[in-house]
């Protein structure tokens, strides 16, 4: 079983930068696939971010390229989620989600999930 807790969220202005966190528990992290999710009001989940294969691998939605950064530490058993520049498109809650696989190419593969963390910009 794996525990995810996220956190970071809040409430900014356009233009503004956050970093959310993502702390797991209970097996190996090093050897999940991680990905930040976010829904919006209305609107169905969307991936943002992944990052799988040990780490070598990452992937971003085309809309927060350039923009967000995912990384993790091994060490502390942390996702993050680095988000600049944020526009009041970004506002949703945002959750972590974890795969016991190398590679992930759906949403379903994701067995565990965060709470979530809310992130509003306002403009």
């Amino acid at each position: 079983q794996v525990q995810l807790v996220e956190s970071g969220g809040g409430l900014v202005q356009a233009g503004d930068s956050l970093r959310l966190l993502c702390v797991a528990s209970g097996r190996s992290f090093g050897m999940m696939t991680m990905g930040w999710f976010r829904q919006a009001p209305g609107k169905e989940r969307e991936v943002v971010a992944q990052i799988m294969h040990f780490g070598s691998v990452k992937y971003y939605a085309d809309s927060v390229k350039g923009r967000f950064t995912i990384s993790r530490d091994v060490t502390k058993a942390t996702l993050y989620l680095r988000m600049n520049n944020l526009t009041a498109e970004d506002t949703a809650v945002y959750y972590c989600a974890a795969a016991m696989k190398q590679f992930v190419t759906t949403e379903v593969e994701y067995e565990y999930w965060g709470q979530g963390t809310q992130v509003t910009v306002s403009s």
